[in-house]
C-alpha cells in the first residue's frame, strides 16, 4: 500500500487520461494524444482535436452523463488502437479478430466497420458494469429477503450496498493481480505522476515526475466508487420509505436512476477533487483508498509515455485547461 502524500497542488488541471495496452490516452480542452510504446521501443503518437461540448452537455448535473458516454467511447477506441499498435491483442497465427469482427467487416466500410465495433465494446463494457455491481447485488438481496421472510426493508437496502462494495473490491483485486492488467496499473500511475508534476508547475522530466504520488483525487477509480456509494445513498432513501421489496422493480428503478447518479458524481467529484480543505480531503479518502488497487509504480518509460501524452494536450494560452 502507498504511503501517505500530499496530494494538493497550487493549480488543478483539466487534463486528464487514461491507461492503455502500453501506453496512455490523455485528454486536454482541445486535443486528445494516444501515446502507445511500440515492440521496438519507439513511441506511436496519435493527436485528435477534442469537440467542444454545447448545450445541456454543458449544464451542471446533466454534463456529467455526456462526459462518462464520451469517455467510454475514447477509451474503448483508444484501449482497441494500443492493443494493435503494441502487439498486446495479438494471437499467436497473427488475428485479433473474431467472427463477429470479420462479419461487421465484410458487410460495411472500414469506417462503419470500426465505429460499429467500438460502439458495441463501449456498451459492453457498461452492461458488464451495470449488471456486475448494480443488478447483481440487488439479485442477491432478493435470493437473501427470499429466504429471511421478515428482513426489514432497510437492512435490505443496507446488505444490498455492502455487496455491492464487497464485488466491486474484489474485482479490483482480482483483476490488478493478473500481469497485463497490472502493466496498465503502471501505466496509471504514470498518467497521474505526469498531471502531479504539471500541477505543481515542475518541468516535465523524468527525474521530476519520479517522485510524484501515483493516487490523484480526479481519477476515475473514485469516480466508480462514489457512483456505488451515491446508489447506495438513493436506495436507502427511495426504496424504503416507498417499500419497494419486488426485486425486479428494484432492478428497474437502479436504472433509470443511474443517469442522476452520474451526473451527481461528477458535480461531487468535480467539487472535491477541486478543493484542498480538511472535509473535501475527508470525502476523497475512500476513492482514493481504492487507487490501491488500480495504480502501480511506473518504470523510467512508462513515465516517458505519461510526459509525451500530457505535453501534446496541454494548450498554449496558460490556465485554459483549469479545473
Amino acid at each position: 500500500m502507498s504511503k501517505k502524500v500530499n496530494d494538493s497542488t497550487p493549480f488543478k488541471t483539466s487534463c486528464g487520461g487514461q491507461a492503455l495496452m502500453e501506453g496512455i490516452m490523455m485528454r486536454g480542452p482541445e486535443r486528445q494524444a494516444v501515446v502507445v510504446r511500440k515492440p521496438d521501443g519507439d513511441l506511436d503518437i496519435d493527436i485528435t482535436p477534442v469537440p467542444q461540448r454545447k448545450g445541456p452537455a454543458k449544464w451542471p448535473f446533466i454534463r456529467g452523463v455526456f462526459i462518462f458516454a464520451g469517455s467510454m467511447v475514447n477509451g474503448v477506441k483508444a484501449l482497441m488502437r494500443s492493443a494493435e499498435i503494441s502487439g498486446e491483442g495479438l494471437e499467436e497465427d497473427g488475428q485479433a479478430e473474431d467472427a463477429l469482427d470479420r462479419w461487421i467487416e465484410s458487410h460495411f466500410s472500414s469506417e462503419q466497420a470500426s465505429a460499429i465495433i467500438i460502439t458495441l465494446a463501449a456498451v459492453l463494457g457498461v452492461a458488464f458494469s451495470i449488471g456486475l455491481f448494480i443488478l447483481l447485488p440487488t439479485a442477491i438481496t432478493g435470493l437473501v429477503g427470499y429466504v429471511w421472510k421478515t428482513m426489514p426493508l432497510w437492512f435490505r437496502s443496507v446488505l444490498e450496498g455492502i455487496i455491492k462494495v464487497a464485488i466491486f473490491m474484489s474485482y479490483l483485486f482480482l483483476v490488478s493481480k493478473m500481469p497485463e492488467i497490472h502493466r496498465v496499473f503502471q501505466y496509471h500511475g504514470a498518467e497521474h505522476k505526469s498531471i502531479y508534476c504539471y500541477e505543481k508547475g515542475l518541468e516535465l522530466t523524468v527525474e521530476n515526475v519520479r517522485p510524484q504520488p501515483c493516487h490523484h483525487p480526479r481519477c476515475g477509480t473514485s469516480f466508480l466508487f462514489v457512483v456505488i456509494a451515491v446508489s447506495i445513498f438513493l436506495s436507502i432513501v427511495i426504496f424504503t420509505p416507498l417499500h419497494i421489496e419486488n426485486t425486479l422493480l428494484r432492478m428497474a428503478l437502479h436504472l433509470l436512476l443511474l443517469p442522476i447518479i452520474v451526473g451527481v458524481t461528477y458535480e461531487f467529484n468535480r467539487f472535491v477533487g477541486a478543493h484542498d480543505g480538511a472535509v473535501c480531503r475527508v470525502l476523497r479518502a475512500p476513492g482514493m483508498w481504492m487507487q490501491n488497487f488500480t495504480t502501480f509504480e511506473p518504470d523510467d518509460s512508462m513515465i516517458e509515455v505519461g510526459i509525451e501524452a500530457l505535453k501534446r494536450v496541454i494548450p498554449e494560452e496558460a490556465g485554459k485547461d483549469a479545473w
